[in-house]
C-alpha cells in the first residue's frame, strides 16, 4: 500500500494487520529476509553475464544488428575501472554477449568511461568508410592514486573499429578534446548534424552541458554551454524528433541528481551550436528511482518519429546493494527497452514511452484473467509469479486509493504497491526488500489528473525490478525491488469505494538471459596458449607483436614469424567444445584456400573432418569472419592454421578466436 507522512493508508482490518507487520521488514542495507537459495537474475531484462555493469552506451546499428555497449568491470569488487563490453541484438529484447570490445588498461589513460559510438559512413575521420568510432571519456595520464580514486583529469579520447564495432583500438594517448581545467568533463554524446555537415558532441561539465563541433571527429571546437540547476550532470542526450502533430523539436536529455534522479529532459530548439529550452524546468522520462544513465537511439524504421531507450536500473546512492551479487555473481541489470515518441499535450510537448513492441513477440504465454471487481478492500489475483507483464484497465467512480500489491508474500506482510492516489501515481517499495536505507527513496510519485476516473496500467515485474507505465507512458516508475523469491502473489486493492480491473492479462516470457562469450585464444602471450601445438617452420614460435590494422590487443598469430613467406607448417589448438552457436575471428594474409596450390587457411576440424574454412584476402588488414556453428553444438573441435604457401603473401594472420551466440 502507499504510505503517507501520518502512517499507512489502509484497505481493511486484514490489510491493517498485514501492513503493520510489514513495517521494518527489510534488514540493514535494505537486505531481503532469509530465503531458500534461488536466482535473482532477471528473466527477460538484460543483465551483465558476470561481475559488474553500469552505464549503457547508445547502441549503433551495424550490419542488420544493434551493437549495444556498456561499462563493464571484470575486476569488481576488488578494483575500480571499466571497459566497454558488447552485446548484439536485433530487437532490443534478446541479447547475445560478444565479450570485451574496448579493453581497459590498454594505455596510460587506464579505463574507459561513458561516451558514444557512431558509424562514420563518409569516412570523415579517415579510418575507412563505415568505421565505428568512439568518443569516450578517459582520465588523461592519471597517477596511480588518481586511478584508485577515479580522480584523474577527465578528457575525451578517440577509439576506432574497422571490424563492424566488434573490437576497438585507441587513436593514440592524446585527447581530441583536452580537459581545459574542468573538474567534471565527461560522457560525450555525438550526433551527425546533416544540415551543417559536421559532428556535434554534447558533454557534461558539472552543472552544465557543453556543445562542441567537428568536421572529422578529431578536431573539435567549443560552441556554447547549457546551464542547469540540477546538480552534477552526466550522460547527456541530444536529438531531433517529430511530434504527433507533425512539428519537429529538439530534445536535450541528461542524467541528473536529486529526486527522482533519473533522465531529465527539455524540449526546445538547437541551431547547431546552442540549445534553447522551451521551459527552464525539465521533465522526467522516468519518475522512479532507478532509471539512470539512460540512452536513446533512432528506430531505423522511423528515425524521426520513434526512438528506443534504456537505462541502468540502479542508483549511485546504493550501487552495491543487491542480492544478485551473492546469489548469482553479478551486479548489473538494465531496464526494458522502450519505444519513445514525442506528443503534444495541453501543457506542451513531452516524451511518452512504452515497452518496445518486440517484447510481445517473445511471449511464452498470455493469460486473460478477465474483469475483477474490488469493493473497498483487497482481492487476490488468480496468479503467482516473479517475472511477468501485467496489463489492466482500471475504472472507478469515487475513490481514494487504487492499485496492486506485487510480489506479495503468502502472509501478506511483504509487497510492493503500484497505484493511484488523489493527484499522483506511485510505486511504493518500502514494504519489501529494497536498496534504500535513508527512507528518501521508498515511494516514487508522478502527476495524475484527479478528475480522471480510469487508467491503463502496464506493469513489468522481473526478479529484482518493477516498471509501471501509466496510460500512454508519459509517466513511468522504474525501481529496484528485492522481493524474496518466495513472494509471488498479486493482490488488487481499492480504498474509499469500488474499482473495476478489466482486460486484466498476464504475459510470461522465457528465460532470455545471455550466455557469456568466451575467448578460445587472443594470442596475447610470447608463446601460444597451453595445449596449442606447432609443426614445421612454426615449431618453437609464438604470436607476433608487430602491429597490424584491426588487431585486438598487442599480438596476433602470424605465420610470417616462422621465417617469412617461405615458412610452412601448422598451428593447432587443443580440443574444445562448441558450446556457443558462432565462432568469430579476425583474419588477414594470403588468399590461398584449401585445394589451391600452397594453401593458407584456418580450418575448424570436427571428427577429423574440415567443417569450416577461411583464408585471407591478400592484404595485411585483419577482417572479421563469422562461422555459424549451430549445427555442430556440443561437439569437440579443433582450430588448425595451415600454411603451405611459399610465394607472395605466403603467410596468414589470425586474431581473437571467440565463441559466442
Amino acid at each position: 500500500m502507499r504510505s503517507t507522512t501520518s502512517g499507512l493508508r489502509l484497505l481493511s482490518a486484514a490489510a491493517l494487520v498485514a501492513a503493520t507487520a510489514a513495517v521494518g521488514m527489510t534488514g540493514p542495507g535494505g537486505a531481503t529476509p532469509a530465503h531458500a537459495a534461488a536466482t535473482y537474475r532477471a528473466q527477460y531484462h538484460f543483465t551483465v553475464p558476470d561481475h559488474w555493469k553500469n552505464d549503457p552506451q547508445r547502441p549503433v546499428y551495424v550490419n542488420g544488428k544493434f551493437n549495444y555497449y556498456y561499462l563493464y568491470n571484470a575486476d569488481y569488487p576488488t578494483e575500480v575501472g571499466t571497459a566497454w563490453r558488447l552485446a548484439t541484438t536485433t530487437d532490443g529484447v534478446a541479447f547475445a554477449d560478444q565479450g570485451i570490445a574496448a579493453p581497459k588498461k590498454t594505455n596510460a589513460n587506464h579505463d574507459l568511461w561513458s561516451g558514444s559510438a557512431v558509424v562514420d559512413t563518409a569516412n570523415t575521420a579517415g579510418f575507412g568508410a563505415g568505421a565505428v568510432i568512439q568518443l569516450v571519456t578517459q582520465m588523461d595520464h592519471p597517477t596511480p592514486a588518481q586511478i584508485a580514486s577515479s580522480s584523474g583529469p577527465q578528457a575525451q579520447f578517440l577509439w576506432y573499429s574497422i571490424d563492424g564495432g566488434r573490437t576497438f583500438r585507441p587513436h593514440g594517448e592524446t585527447p581530441v578534446i583536452p580537459n581545459g581545467g574542468r573538474r567534471d568533463f565527461r560522457d560525450p554524446k555525438v550526433i551527425w548534424d546533416a544540415a551543417r555537415g559536421r559532428w556535434v558532441a554534447a558533454i557534461t561539465e558539472g552543472d552544465r552541458i557543453g556543445f562542441f563541433t567537428s568536421p572529422d571527429l578529431k578536431t573539435w571546437t567549443w560552441q556554447s554551454d547549457f546551464v542547469s540547476t540540477h546538480g552534477t550532470l552526466e550522460c547527456p542526450d541530444l536529438f531531433p524528433m517529430r511530434a504527433d502533430d507533425g512539428t519537429t523539436h529538439w530534445v536535450l536529455g541528461v542524467s541528473a541528481g536529486g529526486i527522482p534522479g533519473t533522465y531529465a529532459y527539455w524540449t526546445g530548439a538547437f541551431d547547431g551550436a546552442a540549445f534553447t529550452a522551451d521551459a527552464a524546468t525539465p521533465q522526467w522520462l522516468d519518475h522512479g528511482f532507478d532509471w539512470y544513465a539512460g540512452v536513446t537511439w533512432e528506430d531505423p524504421a522511423a528515425p524521426v518519429d520513434r526512438r528506443f531507450g534504456m537505462a541502468w536500473m540502479n542508483n549511485w546512492a546504493y550501487p552495491d546493494t543487491t542480492p544478485t551479487r551473492a546469489a548469482d555473481g553479478f551486479n548489473g541489470t538494465d531496464s526494458i527497452v522502450r519505444q519513445i515518441t514525442l506528443k503534444h499535450y495541453p501543457d506542451g510537448y513531452a516524451l511518452a514511452s512504452q515497452p518496445t513492441p518486440a517484447l510481445a513477440t517473445h511471449a511464452a504465454s498470455v493469460r486473460n484473467l478477465g474483469t475483477i471487481q474490488v469493493n473497498d478492500g483487497l482481492v487476490p489475483l488468480a496468479y503467482h509469479g516473479t517475472a511477468y507483464q501485467l496489463d489492466t484497465d482500471v475504472s472507478w467512480t469515487q475513490l481514494e486509493n487504487i492499485g496492486l500489491q506485487l510480489r506479495a508474500s503468502a502472509d501478506g506482510t511483504r509487497h510492493a504497491d503500484a497505484g493511484i492516489y488523489h493527484d499522483y501515481s506511485y510505486l511504493n517499495r518500502r514494504q519489501t526488500g529494497q536498496p534504500d536505507t535513508t527512507g528518501t527513496r521508498g515511494e516514487s510519485h508522478a502527476p495524475w489528473n484527479p478528475a480522471k476516473t480510469s487508467a491503463h496500467l502496464r506493469i513489468l515485474v522481473d526478479r529484482t525490478t518493477i516498471e509501471v507505465f501509466v496510460d500512454d507512458g508519459r509517466f513511468v516508475h522504474s525501481s529496484e525491488v528485492f522481493a524474496d523469491p518466495a513472494d509471488t502473489g498479486v493482490n488488487l486493492y481499492a480504498t474509499g469505494g469500488s474499482a473495476t480491473f478489466a482486460n486484466t492479462t498476464i504475459t510470461e516470457f522465457p528465460d532470455l538471459s545471455q550466455r557469456p562469450a568466451h575467448v578460445v585464444s587472443g594470442f596475447e602471450g610470447s608463446s601460444y596458449d597451453p595445449g596449442w601445438t606447432t609443426s614445421g617452420s612454426f615449431t618453437g614460435t609464438g604470436p607476433s607483436f608487430e602491429y597490424l590494422p584491426g588487431m585486438v590487443g598487442n599480438a596476433v598469430l602470424d605465420t610470417f614469424a616462422g621465417g617469412g613467406d617461405p615458412a610452412t607448417g601448422t598451428i593447432t589448438s587443443p580440443a574444445f567444445t562448441l558450446d556457443r552457436n558462432h565462432l568469430r575471428f579476425l583474419i588477414a594474409g594470403g588468399d590461398h584456400p584449401p585445394g589451391s596450390p600452397g594453401q593458407t587457411s584456418i580450418n575448424l576440424v570436427v571428427n577429423g573432418q574440415i567443417v569450416r574454412t577461411a583464408t585471407g584476402d591478400g592484404t595485411g588488414v585483419l577482417k572479421p569472419v563469422d562461422w555459424d556453428i549451430g549445427d555442430l553444438s556440443g561437439q569437440s573441435a579443433q582450430v588448425q592454421v595451415i600454411d603451405q604457401a611459399t610465394g607472395a603473401w605466403g603467410h596468414l594472420m589470425v586474431d581473437q578466436l571467440l565463441l559466442s551466440d
